[in-house]
C-alpha cells in the first residue's frame, strides 16, 4: 500500500482513450493513493498547470493511440524546461509508436529526454508497480525503461 502519495493521471494531447487511465486510478487508488484524472487529448499546458496546482508525488503519462513517444518527447521536454516542475517525476507507458513490439525502441530517448521511467504495453504491469515502490524512498529513482504502465 502506497503511503498518502499523490499522482496526475492523463494521456498525451492526440489520445482520445479513456479506458487505460480509468485503470491506472483504481490501481493507484486501491494501494491508498490520491489521484487526478485529467483524462484523454489534453493540453501539455493543462497537465503543466495541474501539476503546478496538486503537486503530485508523480505524473504518469499513460497513451494507447501509438502517438507517445512524439507527444511525449514534447511534453517531458516542456515540464523539465519549467524550474518548479524540473524534478517532478514523471512517468509514460502504453503503445509508446505504431511498431507492435518493436515500440520499445522509443523508451531509451524517452528516458534520456527526462522520463524517469518509460513502459511499453508489451511489458505487462510489473514494472510499474516497480517504480511505484521507489516512491517511498526520498531519492528520485534511476532512469529505467521496460513494461506496461
Amino acid at each position: 500500500m502506497l503511503p498518502a502519495k499523490k499522482f496526475v493521471v492523463s494521456s498525451v494531447s492526440s489520445d482520445a482513450h479513456m479506458w487505460n487511465l480509468v485503470f491506472l486510478q483504481l490501481l493507484l487508488e486501491e494501494q491508498g493513493a490520491d489521484v487526478v484524472n485529467l483524462g484523454a487529448c489534453v493540453p501539455d499546458e493543462l497537465i503543466i498547470e495541474e501539476c503546478r496546482r496538486s503537486r503530485p508525488d508523480a505524473l504518469v503519462i499513460s497513451t494507447v493511440n501509438g502517438h507517445g513517444h512524439l507527444d511525449g518527447l514534447r511534453l517531458i521536454r516542456r515540464i523539465r524546461s519549467e524550474p518548479d516542475l524540473a524534478d517532478l517525476r514523471v512517468v509514460i507507458g502504453g503503445k509508446l509508436g505504431v511498431r507492435g513490439a518493436e515500440n520499445i525502441v522509443f523508451a531509451e530517448e524517452l528516458a534520456l529526454s527526462g522520463f524517469d521511467a518509460v513502459f511499453e504495453a508489451d511489458g505487462g504491469i510489473d514494472g510499474f508497480q516497480e517504480f511505484l515502490a521507489t516512491l517511498e524512498s526520498a531519492e528520485r529513482p534511476e532512469l529505467t525503461s521496460g513494461a506496461a504502465a
